[in-house]
């Protein structure tokens, strides 16, 4: 398990080097990923394995789900496979480069089962949106957290 955050950038050419600190990441879940998002505003890596177990998981549900549908719609319009090159870059598709503002200065970080990738700008922007509460710390608290 990885914590924290670090600075990456996104090339010109939309690649996006995984930084150092998630090199383990890397190294433990291989060179395969599926790079999508369930809003566009941000990217979603998760390892193959972690993506095929959701797989699973959606392939038990009627495929007639108003949910499973709308999950589907959203991964697999900005989705596509990946694989990381020798460097440690993984391309993000276009789509999803355009409507997640992701060139230059973006932040990285690890949320449990996939890695997180916003523009730096824009998650500043949503942290400031959506506080936690009160009423967060209290439902957190009922995890025991």
């Amino acid at each position: 398990m990885l914590w924290g955050s670090a600075r990456a950038t996104v090339d010109g050419k939309g690649r996006l080097k995984i930084p150092a600190a998630f090199k383990p990441y890397m190294d433990e879940n291989g060179a395969e990923f599926y790079v999508t998002s369930l809003d566009g505003q941000s990217v979603r890596i998760y390892p193959l394995s972690q993506w095929r177990e959701i797989e699973e998981k959606v392939k038990a549900k009627p495929s007639m789900d108003k949910s499973v549908k709308k999950f589907l719609a959203r991964t697999n319009y900005f989705g596509q496979m990946g694989r990381a090159d020798s460097q440690g870059r993984l391309l993000i598709p276009s789509v999803l480069r355009e409507s997640a503002a992701m060139h230059g200065e973006v932040v990285v970080f690890d949320n449990l089962k996939y890695l997180a990738v916003w523009n730096d700008q824009r998650f500043r922007a949503h942290l400031e949106s959506e506080p936690l509460t009160e009423e967060d710390e209290k439902e957190l608290s009922g995890y025991g957290i």
